[in-house]
């Protein structure tokens, strides 16, 4: 992993960001844009794709789109993870940020020593995020594979086949088919095939 971090800035108050931006360039690290609202943090981000941005720093109150709803948008899309920075430290927007799926949440005035180690904890949260729900996307197609195979097997055992028989075929049909098996247990189920 990269020892800088490529960072959307998206702060309202000008000043704010222009001294986030030039914090973070000379700490080493990489602005790769930054905006006033949360409308634009989505387009920027949309735009620069997971390829070309590891974190998004964001504060919650922001004109156009708050900060909150476009962090929601920006993780359900898979883009890349959001720490909110924030001067409020209620609870109410510190769960409302949690529900949204943000990976930090950063109080101001913002202390330099807080800012990167959180950004840096975002992307690493992030890359175990993204790992953990590719596993479960397989493993949940694994299981619509094995599903709809027991499915078929069990249609081709009520026409009066074994287990054995049943899956014997299957296997046959998609070997003849160059057809993976659940494709073959698809078209049994649909009755496409002459199965049995």
């Amino acid at each position: 992993m990269q020892d800088f971090i490529r960072v959307l800035v998206a702060e309202d108050e000008s000043l704010i960001r222009r001294d986030l931006v030039e914090t973070l360039n000379e700490l080493g690290h990489e602005v790769v844009s930054d905006v006033g609202n949360g409308q634009a943090a989505v387009d920027v981000a949309r735009s620069l794709g997971p390829e070309g941005l590891d974190v998004v720093l964001m504060d919650i109150s922001m004109p156009v789109r708050d900060g909150i709803s476009s962090a929601d948008q920006i993780i359900s899309e898979g883009i890349a993870p959001v720490v909110m920075l924030t001067a409020y430290a209620q609870t109410d927007l510190m769960n409302q940020a949690a529900a949204a799926g943000v990976f930090g949440y950063l109080i101001k005035p913002l202390r330099q020593s807080d800012l990167v180690p959180a950004l840096l904890m975002a992307r690493t949260r992030w890359t175990q995020f993204q790992g953990l729900s590719e596993e479960i996307d397989a493993l949940k197609a694994r299981k619509r594979v094995s599903d709809v195979t027991e499915q078929a097997k069990e249609m081709l055992i009520e026409r009066g086949l074994s287990e054995e028989q049943a899956f014997s075929l299957l296997r046959k049909a998609a070997m003849n088919g160059r057809i993976t098996i659940a494709e073959a247990a698809t078209q049994v189920i649909s009755g496409v095939t002459g199965l049995h």
